[in-house]
């Protein structure tokens, strides 16, 4: 594979995976979650789980670390989502 490749793959799952921290942050900060959809978050986060496994059965580390890491944080949301709904 290509090492131009690999870099975009890194620089995708960087971004993909921290674009979160400003919605945690958030959520955090105002000490509120109703504008967030529980199922659609719920949803996702079962599909990055996926994702998660996936990688594992693989043995890629790219996709196992860039998506548990994301799914730690989608976690989060739905766990502020259900404090402070």
């Amino acid at each position: 594979m290509h090492p131009w490749f690999e870099l975009i793959g890194a620089v995708a799952a960087v971004i993909t995976t921290f674009a979160w921290l400003p919605q945690i942050l958030k959520i955090m900060r105002e000490r509120q979650a109703r504008d967030i959809s529980l199922a659609t978050t719920a949803a996702l986060a079962f599909g990055v789980f996926l994702w998660t496994l996936y990688g594992l059965l693989i043995g890629s580390w790219p996709v196992i670390i860039a998506n548990g890491l994301t799914f730690l944080f989608i976690i989060a949301i739905v766990g502020m989502k259900l404090r402070f709904g």
